[in-house]
Order: C-alpha cells, then sequence, then structure tokens
C-alpha cells in the first residue's frame, strides 16, 4: 500500500487547492503505511532488530515526514521528485532485506540508549532531507544557468530562501549529531565501563561531525555556498551513512553475518 501510494504521489502534480489536499492526504497515508510496516519489521514478536535495511527505512520514512511538515510552509514540488521515489523503495527494503539482528533486551531497557537511538535517527533523517535539499538545488541552479525550468522546479522558492532552508536543516541535524555522539559515549561507558571503543560507527560519525562542522563554520566565515556547500553537505551525508547504514550493510549483505 505504501509503495503504491508513495509512486501516485510522486506522479501526481496538483492543479487546485483541493487536489494540493488530496495529495498530502495520500502522503499521510502512505506514511502511516509504511510506519506499520516499519514497526512490524522493528518488533517482530517480542525483540528488536535493527539490521541495515530497517535503518536505512526508518531514515527516509523520518525525511519524508519532516518534508510533510515543510510542504505546509513552502511549496517544494520539486524536492517530491527526489523525496517520494526514496519513499518507496524504503517501503519495500525491509522485505528483500529482512537482516537478523537483534538488539539484546540489556540495550533496549536502558533509558540512556533509547534517547541515544531517538536522537541518532532523527539527526540521520535531518541530514538526508538536508542532502536531498542539496541536490535539488544544484538541480534548480543548473536549469536556470540553461535557461531551462520545468514546472516543479520553476515553482520553488527562490534559491536564496532554499539556501537558508537547507543551512537551517544542516544546523538542527549538526546539534543533534553532536547530542548523539554524547549519548552514545555516555551509553558506552554505563554498558562497557570505558567511554571510547574503537568501532567503524563512531569513526564515521565523527568524520561526518567534522565535515558538517566545517561547512558551518564556513558557511559562518566565508559565506559557503553553492557548489561548495552542495560538497561538503554530500561528503558529510555519506560518511554518516558508512556510520550504521554501510557497516550494517557489510556485515548482512557481503558478509552474510
Amino acid at each position: 500500500m505504501a509503495l503504491g501510494l508513495y509512486c501516485w504521489r510522486a506522479r501526481a502534480v496538483a492543479s487546485s487547492p483541493v487536489a494540493a489536499r488530496i495529495e498530502r492526504g495520500a502522503l499521510v497515508l502512505a506514511l502511516c503505511a509504511h510506519g506499520f510496516a516499519l514497526r512490524a519489521a522493528i518488533f517482530p514478536g517480542g525483540e528488536m532488530r535493527f539490521g541495515f535495511s530497517v535503518a536505512l527505512s526508518l531514515t527516509v520514512w523520518l525525511a519524508i515526514c519532516f518534508y510533510w511538515v515543510e510542504t505546509l510552509y513552502t511549496r517544494l514540488d520539486g524536492l517530491r521528485a527526489i523525496v517520494l521515489p526514496a519513499g518507496a523503495l524504503a517501503s519495500i527494503l525491509t522485505v528483500c532485506f529482512p537482516g537478523n539482528h537483534v538488539l539484546s533486551d540489556s540495550n533496549i531497557a536502558s533509558p540512556v540508549f533509547r534517547i541515544h537511538f531517538i536522537i541518532a535517527m532523527l539527526a540521520y533523517s535531518l541530514f538526508m532531507l538536508a542532502a536531498l535539499h542539496a541536490m535539488l538545488m544544484a538541480m534548480a541552479a543548473r536549469h536556470l544557468h540553461h535557461a531551462r525550468f520545468s514546472r516543479a522546479l520553476a515553482n520553488l522558492p527562490p534559491l536564496l530562501t532554499m539556501e537558508a532552508l537547507l543551512f537551517r536543516l544542516i544546523g538542527a541535524a549538526f546539534v543533534l549529531l553532536t547530542l548523539t555522539l554524547i549519548t552514545g559515549i555516555a551509553f558506552t561507558e554505563s554498558l562497557f565501563g570505558t567511554a571510547f571503543r574503537l568501532e567503524h560507527k563512531t569513526i564515521f560519525a565523527t568524520i561526518s561531525w567534522l565535515l558538517f562542522g566545517v561547512l558551518l563554520v564556513g558557511r559562518y566565515l566565508r559565506g559557503w555556498r553553492g557548489r561548495v556547500a552542495l560538497r561538503w553537505t554530500l561528503a558529510g551525508f555519506i560518511a554518516l551513512m558508512l556510520a550504521y547504514v554501510g557497516s550494517r550493510f557489510v556485515i548482512e549483505v557481503l558478509l552474510y553475518r
């Protein structure tokens, strides 16, 4: 159901306020169907499974939830063509790659882990939405340079407005990523008695934090924008995806563990 609604919503073009409300309602239904499917995948009978496919699907789902909220205030038709196909793929990802990574009861019962998990997922999803925003801005700038605009891109806000929105997203996500690292250290210390463990996810999350930190400093001091901001945004997002999703993909799909 979620797959069909995402695909229909991606093709639909609102021609009136009524049609726009119908499309937003269809997106809500798609998000609800996707959310129920995620709940069944994460909690299949008393245990919590969180492999790479569930993590990626949940990240996309949250990003689309943020996108839906954005559409209440800003017209972002062009972003729909990127976000909704991603949602359609994510809705079936857990079926193709169910995974077998079960989190221990001690992890689930820990309040620190729960806080860490929620903050991390919010940070991941905001950074994903920021990366999609950056790609849409690059497309719009290229079409503007060549004086070619599709209907969706023509309905976008001015590039300066989108740029301000992009950096608001990155700033909020950077705060959440900082809290993710702090709560991750606290959880590791409570579980293993040490505040630092050299793991792939820790290394890549720290690299991502540094990249986005440099981007925000460069924006504030040097006025970074355009292609420079796009490159740093995508580099930071890729590093963040490698932190958990990438490592779990290697373990579950390539190494079959």
